[in-house]
């Protein structure tokens, strides 16, 4: 059983930055990939970041690419992602997932909620 805990979500102005944590813990190992996802109202789960424990190599969706940047620290089993230059269209629950690959998430958070004024 893996637990997955996001946090860092809030309300904010277009332009700023927020940091989002997911923070994992129980049987960590099995989850080689872990990924950020998000949900805005009346639309479906896309994809956002995603990054693997071992080597540190992200991967990111072209809406965000150059304005957000996901991170671990694998001493605290806890994944980032740093947003900058948020949009309103930005607005949207945010998901932390762990998986065996980058097609399998098996492990989900409950979310933090991302809301972008214009």
């Amino acid at each position: 059983q893996v637990q997955l805990v996001e946090s860092g979500g809030g309300l904010v102005q277009a332009g700023a930055s927020l940091r989002l944590s997911c923070a994992a813990s129980g049987r960590t190992r099995r989850n080689v990939i872990m990924g950020w996802f998000r949900q805005a109202p009346g639309k479906e789960r896309e994809f956002v970041a995603r990054i693997t424990w071992n080597s540190g190599t992200t991967y990111y969706a072209d809406s965000v690419k150059g304005r957000f940047t996901i991170s671990r620290d694998n001493a605290k089993n806890t994944v980032y992602l740093q947003m900058n230059s948020l949009k309103p269209e930005d607005t949207a629950l945010y998901y932390c997932a762990g998986g065996s690959t980058s097609r399998a998430y098996g492990d989900w958070g409950q979310g933090t909620q991302v809301t972008v004024s214009s």
